[in-house]
């Protein structure tokens, strides 16, 4: 059984960090490129970054980029999402993706095949 579980959200003031991280079970880790989204209550789910399988490259959304860092250990099978300066709009469900077998994700949600259950990112001002 494929599997992804997110943790580490919480509630945090502006300007301060958080750390998510996904664990994924069930899948070849290390073939598959990994990514995450996030939905905001009344809003589409959007992508914020994307590592591929080898950890060689990153891809950033506009809005999180030089505040956030996502990267992914093989020998753990688990991604990460570091997370600073964060601010109110970062206020949202935070989802872990896979896409088995693809050197790289790409920013479009339906490219992803597994997904973990969203862990809650809350930003006080």
């Amino acid at each position: 059984q494929v599997q992804l579980v997110e943790s580490g959200g919480g509630l945090v003031q502006a300007g301060g960090s958080l750390r998510l991280s996904c664990a994924a079970s069930g899948l070849t880790f290390s073939t598959s490129a990994m990514a995450w989204f996030r939905q905001a209550p009344g809003k589409e789910r959007e992508f914020v970054a994307t590592v591929t399988r080898d950890a060689y490259r990153t891809y950033y959304a506009d809005s999180v980029k030089g505040r956030f860092t996502i990267s992914r250990d093989n020998a753990k099978n688990t991604v990460y999402l570091q997370m600073n300066s964060l601010n109110p709009e970062d206020t949202a469900v935070y989802y872990c993706a896979a896409r088995a077998r693809y050197y790289s994700g790409g920013s479009r949600a339906h490219d992803y095949d597994t997904w973990g259950q969203g862990t809650q990112v809350t930003v006080s001002s």
